[in-house]
């Protein structure tokens, strides 16, 4: 436990969230692989002043069970009006494991566990509510799927036997609400768990050491989920119990922030350097591709489905030409000569040909069954699949070509 001695505060971390791989711990650096400890349990607090002497103990009780002086428990109280961390503190000396952060400048239960991460000594990092509806004896449960090989384990109320004890149709209409809101805007991470929003869970420190976090809200998984190196996870279902002491906090705000905090991961993960530049080049196909749309309309008198193919064919020669010099110049540059811009023309070719697929389809409902003029159902189309061509772009066309770098 280094120089940390009872009836004393920790010191609050500052600067960027991040979890360090080597945890300075007074003037003695530990390396994470070599820990001193295997697992720090991370318990935010606001307001718990009637929970935390009752949380503390069971889960000391648990948690000596299996590893004896092998764990800490770090209380950080984003400083309750109740002096819940003087509370906390009163306990240090009954229970050697434990620590206590007191926050005053800042405020928020993704940056508190994060925080307390930044301060913790185990391989392990875990979190857990200080209310007691998250029932500690989960804690062995998890704990065995890091064993087996885990780098996540999460409590879930969604497989097993797990559940809510008493919610109301609201309420629970609202969770799983958001867990779809969730799914739409963030497949491939919230996808990954079956409770996205659930705040019990655990893993390995080096699944996120020296990654940056940027949390907005309470949804700490979400953001794990969406910044750290995350494979294998375990899942264990537990029941959510109803709370017996003190007020519950969930309030309106709090799904804003969950909806801020889903955008934000979204446009973290989103290339947008890339995609600016892939839009400007599009923006000039449209003018290509409307105004080889018009000619072909015009003064050459083509059917409205063979001119939107061909002046999309040209616009998508163009915005070939741009994409490979400018939007993903720093791939091209290491594969020059022909051959390989032939094949990276080939890829985009075939890609965009899905996009122009619908992007006929689209024109041609538009214009024949809704009766919308000719010109703004064309551009409609440009539209609808502008993201479709960007994104499987970036999947499936320069990030194959990049791996022969």
């Amino acid at each position: 436990m280094g120089s940390y001695q009872p009836n004393q505060l920790l010191p609050v971390p500052s600067g960027p969230l991040q979890i360090p791989a080597i945890q300075a711990f007074g003037s003695t650096f530990v390396h994470a692989r070599t820990p001193p400890i295997y697992f720090s349990l991370v318990i935010p607090t606001y307001n718990e002043r009637t929970n935390i002497q009752s949380i503390v103990e069971k889960l000391s009780q648990l948690l000596d069970g299996i590893l004896p002086g092998n764990y800490e428990l770090i209380v950080v109280d984003d400083d309750s009006s109740d002096r819940t961390w003087e509370v906390a503190l009163s306990l240090t000396p009954k229970y050697p494991q434990l620590r206590v952060m007191r926050r005053e400048e800042e405020r928020g239960l993704s940056t508190a566990v994060i925080r307390g991460w930044q301060a913790a000594q185990g391989e392990v990092l875990g979190v857990i509510d200080a209310d007691l509806q998250h029932p500690p004896e989960t804690l062995l449960q998890l704990l065995a799927e890091i064993q087996r090989g885990a780098d996540l384990a999460a409590a879930s109320r969604h497989v097993g036997e797990g559940g809510v004890s008493d919610w109301s149709f609201v309420r629970r209409f609202l969770s799983r609400g958001a867990q779809t809101l969730g799914l739409v805007l963030l497949p491939g991470v919230v996808g990954r768990v079956s409770d996205p929003m659930s705040g019990y869970f655990m893993l390995r420190r080096t699944c996120i050491a020296g990654k940056t976090m940027n949390p907005a809200g309470y949804k700490i998984l979400i953001e794990v989920l969406g910044r750290g190196n995350i494979g294998w996870i375990g899942e264990v279902g537990y029941v959510f119990q109803e709370r017996q002491e003190g007020e519950s906090k969930v309030t309106w705000k709090q799904y804003i922030e969950y909806l801020q905090h889903l955008l934000r991961l979204r446009f973290a993960r989103w290339p947008m350097g890339k995609f600016l530049r892939f839009g400007i080049v599009g923006f000039s196909g449209v003018f290509v591709d409307m105004g080889v749309f018009y000619l072909l309309r015009t003064f050459l008198g083509l059917g409205l489905t063979r001119s939107a193919i061909f002046s999309a064919e040209v616009a998508i020669l163009n915005n070939f030409l741009w994409n490979d010099l400018w939007t993903f110049g720093d791939i091209s540059k290491r594969q020059p000569g022909k051959r390989q811009r032939l094949k990276r023309l080939l890829k985009f070719n075939v890609i965009c040909l899905m996009g122009l697929m619908m992007n006929v389809l689209l024109v041609n409902l538009l214009f024949n069954v809704f009766k919308v003029n000719e010109y703004l159902a064309k551009l409609i189309a440009i539209a609808t699949v502008t993201l479709w061509n960007f994104w499987i772009n970036m999947k499936l066309s320069w990030r194959v070509t990049d791996v022969h770098k």
